[in-house]
């Protein structure tokens, strides 16, 4: 029988900050619901005796006391007694999770796992939008330094990506002389990159849109600081309620929809003067109590509604 039970895989909730965190926003809108929270990290998921197995606690969050959660109980938990399991760990997406992918794949048929762990294995959040090109501004993906400077060339200023990087870490704006030394040492530690034409609008803010259950849900605008031209919230960025334009919306749309076919129930995915900038967050999407703070809009309500929880 399956208990009333939600795992989350994630970074450890000492970590997390409550006042923008997705992941807490969802799993106090489950404790609503009368859901137990089971919380436990990648490196502590395994297969025992042909069991997957979690080393973690059951937990409690409360927006409203100053030490926002409370750990009730420490457990090794059987994740088939879950009925939801919620994939929230920070990229970079890197071995360890790509082993839980493999792990959690083991009993994909059995619990309802969000997002699905073979899609996310399969989906790039940078490299599958090499599907969308013609919605996005000038993009290469490459760790041939000669193809980089050719295309440098035709674009004049140009932002290079780690392929797998989250956050707006480690992102550079090559403008002026072509920085040989920079880029080369950057292909070194990152192997293939992405490269993109520069687009200056972005000091207006970007358009993250959130797609639930193949359907666009909402979305809002983040604006740099001033001298800044990352739009993360971590990074500064103000965020601030938005519109999307008809080409977005329709954009939005086939994505949504493409991503629902393939396992993907949750995403985000961001928009740059009318042009997808080429992240489609799939891992562990965010901003959903930002929503929620500037709208009133709960979008965890339609989360979770969408899973019949």
């Amino acid at each position: 029988m399956t208990n009333k039970i939600i795992a989350i895989q994630g970074n450890h909730p000492k970590k997390l900050n409550p006042k923008t965190d997705t992941s807490i926003f969802l799993a106090n809108e489950a404790q609503n619901k009368k859901y137990k929270i089971f919380y436990y990290e990648p490196k502590n998921l395994s297969i025992i005796n042909d069991e997957v197995i979690a080393k973690g606690f059951f937990i409690k969050f409360n927006y409203f006391n100053k030490k926002f959660f409370k750990i009730l109980k420490n457990q090794k938990l059987n994740l088939l007694k879950c009925k939801f399991i919620l994939i929230r760990q920070d990229p970079p997406f890197n071995l360890e999770y790509i082993s839980t992918t493999y792990i959690l794949d083991k009993i994909n048929n059995k619990v309802k796992i969000i997002n699905n762990p073979t899609s996310i294995r399969n989906i790039s959040e940078k490299l599958y939008s090499s599907s969308y090109q013609k919605f996005m501004p000038k993009t290469i993906f490459t760790k041939d330094i000669k193809e980089i400077k050719n295309f440098y060339k035709i674009n004049k200023k140009m932002i290079i990506k780690p392929i797998h990087g989250y956050g707006g870490n480690d992102i550079h704006l090559i403008q002026g002389v072509f920085k040989n030394l920079l880029i080369s040492k950057f292909i070194k530690k990152h192997g293939h990159i992405m490269c993109q034409r520069f687009i200056p609008n972005i000091k207006y803010g970007d358009k993250r849109v959130f797609l639930i259950n193949g359907k666009i849900s909402g979305a809002i605008s983040r604006v740099p600081k001033k001298g800044s031209f990352l739009s993360n919230m971590s990074k500064g960025a103000k965020p601030i309620l938005t519109n999307l334009t008809i080409f977005e919306k329709k954009i939005s749309s086939v994505i949504a929809k493409d991503l629902k076919l393939k396992g993907i129930y949750f995403a985000g995915i961001d928009f740059i003067d009318q042009k997808l900038n080429g992240d489609i967050n799939v891992t562990s999407p965010t901003g959903l109590k930002t929503y929620y703070d500037l709208s009133k809009i709960n979008l965890a309500k339609f989360f979770w509604k969408g899973l019949k929880a």
